[in-house]
């Protein structure tokens, strides 16, 4: 499919206004197809020009231009040129469209547990033609009328609030100015439960399985979108303005959520029907709040072009982070924001696919795809809490108001922002954002103290180091906290001094130091303001294994987990000193969220690809004993006990396979830990690989979980089973089979590699770079980037590994997807080399 360029865009928008989009739709047939009538009214600035709408159709019946029919072959791949345009023209458009199974354009689901059919439109980034004739562009937005038809037990949602006019017909009001992307409708037997808050109707839907869990969480749904509703509106001085606000948690989602004005999309998994954490609570608040703030940043005022993306997704990623932790219990969620979301940014900003957080220039919609990373996220939010920091609250909040007063249902840039912060604040900002926008790469800030005989600073300064690769320093404005260890063991802040670093010196002194008694622990980016990579002075860092338990402030401690982290994986320190960190430090780790992320860095990533075969188990038996050691003292039925048990399952070895064995037959589980689905595929899952579980286990397993959650389970754990034939159907069917969906392949490829399985998939390594062309040339775009980031032999970590990878990227016909995935796999590999070679002995 031609990928549709910036130019062509460009050309497109300068030519046309779209007035209306009218959409039947006729979703009754049992068959993998559905019928779309879509009527186009739209201005042409000069008569008799020529353009395209785009369309991918199974069949196009018929096509008429201002009365005038058109030839149906003239259709090429998904462009249909439209010739002789009037200055005010429709389109007609008769087709019959194809359901999909990759989650996108309109998904057709079939709920194992109870044979029921599910559909939702996902037109994100440009699956809207998969649906409906249009002008697929984020610029060219016009209001939509939809119309469905479908059978008359089924519920009908979309953007608009909908009626059913008749058995079965479904009439949509018309929606405000929508880009193309937005444009949604979910259709099935949902269960749904309503409420209202103020002018505001609220819904939240799932499928018939699902609703017992829906049930026990609907209060909390609705009191987390509630709250976060006033402080949007409080904030922006804007209400909402799309009418109703339905959230629908929808089967084998690729991402997320996505932002649809008035009919927001979830993964279901965020209908939780096992025991989880506060932390998995938290994280589901945070997306309701990063969703609804596209209501404003995305749907409201849509960036023109993908080059802007960052004032969707950078924006509602800081919201959301922020008015999750303002509005609702959930008020620490700047903790997980620096030890999770901001980790992967600074991942992402290393690699070789590496951009700025607001590009100068996106070539076409296939290269904007590869943008949703942890830069326009994670990053892009960073800086702009360093901007809020930077100009002052009010005035960031006052600029925001009068952004959405100037382009309010309509389209913006980089520069349309920068205008309305600058106007407000009284600052040029093209300079803070030429560094902070415009630039790719991330510094690195570590504290320079020195002590004088009398225990106090005769000097400190913070230092800012850049890679030669990419040497731009930024302004910082952050703080400096210092932290001593009182009578009672705990480390805790005795003052904190604001800091302004300034990009054109490495070295920024801090004189209000000088002559103060020196701190146990001297922690540059206090409170975690700004975005920079972080390390500590020598004294602090040889102290970190008896600090880091005692600090008393949650964000501090993400700060030094981060800070150890970062330094293992740009392979400055031996990674077994991340392991012993993490058995020392995890017993008291009071955070669930923070805890289950050391594991992941410990278990899954130091230990699963860092050490050597020889170091492994002795590196997990110690992360295990460390995880028992926390379920054997914390309250029957907490969320660290949760935590714990989950990271004894991940971290388990022959030693503990009889303790898991236990769990599963009813036996031995810790008092108030819940042994439920996910919990129990989990187990069955560490219990497969370590060879201790088989076929017959899977297959019982299964007939008590016969939910899509269990079938997904249950072919990851196949995927995992140390057998030779098993390996090979897994793998055929990762390669080749075009039927599964995205989340049953996806499962097959988190299932395949196992650090314990090298000798077994060893042949599959030269195997992966063979075929994954193949694949990608089968698969959506979406579905590629997340099967071949799964299905890299990422425990491979040898020279031969990198070198079968070269080969493929030095190839000129890759896909721009895989040619991402694969190059960034490559360097975390590279990576893992790195720290390999520092281990002694």
């Amino acid at each position: 499919m031609p990928s549709l360029t910036r130019a062509e865009a460009a050309e497109r928008a300068a030519l046309l206004s779209v007035d209306a989009y009218t959409i039947d739709l006729d979703l009754s047939s049992p068959d993998a197809t559905f019928d779309a009538t879509t009527v186009v009214r739209f201005g042409c600035r000069r008569p008799g020009a020529e353009t395209f709408v785009e369309l991918r159709p199974d069949t196009l019946h018929s096509v008429t231009l201002n009365g005038r029919e058109l030839d149906v072959a003239a259709l090429d791949d998904n462009r249909l040129w439209l010739t002789d345009l009037a200055a005010d023209n429709e389109l007609v458009v008769r087709a019959t469209m194809a359901y999909s199974n990759s989650g996108e354009g309109l998904h057709r689901f079939v709920d194992p547990a109870d044979g029921e059919v599910y559909l939702y439109a996902h037109t994100f980034l440009d699956a809207a033609q998969r649906i409906f004739a249009c002008f697929d562009q984020p610029d060219l937005k016009a209001p939509v009328t939809l119309t469905v038809t479908a059978p008359a037990a089924w519920t009908v949602l979309a953007n608009g609030a909908g009626e059913r006019v008749a058995p079965g017909r479904w009439r949509f009001a018309t929606t405000p100015p929508l880009a193309t992307y937005f444009v949604t409708l979910v259709a099935g037997p949902l269960h749904s439960r309503y409420a209202e808050h103020g002018a505001i109707p609220l819904g939240i839907h799932c499928r018939a399985a699902l609703a017992q869990a829906l049930d026990r969480d609907a209060d909390e749904l609705f009191e987390v979108t509630a709250a976060c509703f006033d402080r949007y509106q409080e904030l922006f001085a804007s209400p909402y303005p799309f009418g109703k606000y339905d959230q629908v948690f929808v089967p084998e989602f690729n991402g997320g959520a996505m932002e649809n004005p008035g009919c927001v999309t979830f993964r279901d998994e965020y209908v939780f029907r096992s025991a989880v954490t506060r932390a998995q609570r938290m994280e589901r608040a945070v997306v309701i709040a990063h969703e609804m703030a596209h209501m404003w940043f995305g749907d409201l005022v849509t960036m023109r072009w993908w080059d802007d993306l960052w004032l969707n997704e950078s924006f509602a990623e800081y919201l959301g982070t922020r008015v999750a932790g303002e509005a609702t219990r959930f008020t620490d969620t700047w903790t997980d924001f620096a030890i999770s979301r901001k980790t992967w940014g600074y991942a992402a900003d290393q690699r070789p696919s590496a951009h700025p957080v607001a590009p100068e220039r996106v070539d076409d919609s296939a290269d904007a795809l590869l943008n949703f990373d942890g830069i326009s996220y994670a990053k892009g939010a960073a800086a702009l809490r360093q901007l809020a920091t930077y100009v002052g609250d009010e005035a960031f909040l006052a600029g925001l108001r009068k952004y959405f007063a100037a382009h309010g249902y309509g389209n913006a840039t980089l520069a349309d922002l920068l205008t309305s912060l600058g106007e407000v604040s009284g600052r040029d900002l093209w300079g803070w954002a030429a560094l902070w926008l415009r630039e790719s790469g991330v510094t690195t800030l570590r504290p320079a103290g020195e002590v004088g005989p009398g225990g106090r600073y005769t000097a400190v300064s913070v230092v800012q180091t850049a890679p030669s690769s990419n040497p731009v320093l930024r302004p910082h404005r952050l703080a400096l906290g210092l932290y001593d260890r009182g009578a009672d063991g705990r480390v805790t802040r005795r003052e904190r001094v604001e800091v302004e670093v300034e990009p054109d010196h490495e070295r920024t002194p801090v004189p209000a130091l000088t002559g103060r008694p020196a701190a146990a622990l001297l922690l540059v980016n206090d409170d975690d303001l700004t975005y920079a990579k972080t390390r500590l002075a020598d004294r602090d860092l040889a102290a970190l294994p008896e600090l880091l338990p005692a600090v008393a402030d949650p964000v501090a401690r993400a700060l030094l987990w981060s800070a150890a982290w970062d330094s293992t994986r740009d392979a400055e320190a031996d990674p077994t000193g991340f392991v012993n960190l993490a058995v020392v430090g995890l017993p008291t780790e009071l955070d669930p969220g923070v805890f289950a992320q050391v594991i992941g860095f410990a278990a899954d990533i130091t230990a699963g690809q860092y050490l050597t075969a020889a170091r492994r188990p002795g590196a997990l038996a110690a992360l295990a004993s460390a995880c028992a050691e926390v379920l054997a003292s914390v309250p029957a039925g907490s969320d660290r006990q949760l935590a714990a048990a989950r990271g004894l399952v991940r971290c388990a070895g022959p030693g503990e396979v009889e303790t898991l064995r236990g769990w599963l037959g009813g036996r031995n589980a810790p008092d108030g830990l819940a042994i439920d689905a996910d919990l129990r595929w989990a187990v069955l899952g560490r219990l497969v690989v370590l060879g201790a579980a088989g076929t017959a286990d899977i297959d019982d397993e299964s007939e008590r979980d016969r939910s899509a959650h269990g079938v997904q389970h249950a072919a990851r754990c196949r995927a995992a089973l140390p057998d030779a034939g098993e390996k090979a159907r897994a793998w055929d069917a990762i390669a080749a089979d075009e039927t599964l969906s995205n989340r049953s392949l996806l499962a097959l490829a988190e299932g395949f590699w196992q650090p314990e399985q090298e000798e077994l998939t060893a042949a599959y390594v030269s195997r992966y770079f063979q075929d994954m062309p193949t694949m990608a040339a089968r698969r959506s775009a979406q579905v590629v980037s997340q099967v071949a980031g799964a299905a890299y032999p990422r425990y491979a970590v040898r020279a031969a590994t990198a070198e079968a990878a070269q080969r493929l990227l030095d190839r000129t016909d890759l896909p721009a997807v895989l040619r991402r995935v694969i190059g960034d796999r490559t360097d975390d590999l590279r990576r893992a080399l790195a720290v390999r070679s520092l281990i002694s002995g």
